[in-house]
This record gives C-alpha cells, structure tokens and sequence, in this order.
C-alpha cells in the first residue's frame, strides 16, 4: 500500500482501512504467541501500513482547518 493510493481516499475509507489494518494486526500477534505464524515479517509491514493511514489522516486533518 503506497502513500499515494491512501490519499486519494476519503477520511471515512481512511477509518475503515485503519480498522481493517488493526484487526489483522492483532490477529498477526496471536498467530506468533501461539506460534502459528509462518511469516512473522507480515508484522512489521503491516505495522507500517498503519503508520502511513495515520499520517495521511494527519495530513488530510490539517489541510482541512
């Protein structure tokens, strides 16, 4: 997921990708506590991932005041 995608995306999408990005994420942890997880480097992009819809929701919060 490329920042550029991310900001043609309404706030709303934003809000419902972070969702979808958080639950994989919890889901990714329990995998590796239980130790059923194959590709623990899936965490690190995903945790990635959420820090890049943040920070376009950031930007998008600042153009709009």
């Amino acid at each position: 997921m490329k920042a550029k995608e991310l900001r043609a995306k309404s706030a709303d999408e934003l809000n419902a990708e972070l969702v979808e990005l958080r639950r994989a994420q919890f889901s990714q942890r329990m995998q590796l506590a239980t130790q059923q997880l194959n590709k623990v480097d899936q965490l690190g992009k995903i945790r990635k991932d959420v820090a890049r819809v943040k920070t376009v929701m950031a930007e998008k919060a600042k153009q709009g005041k």
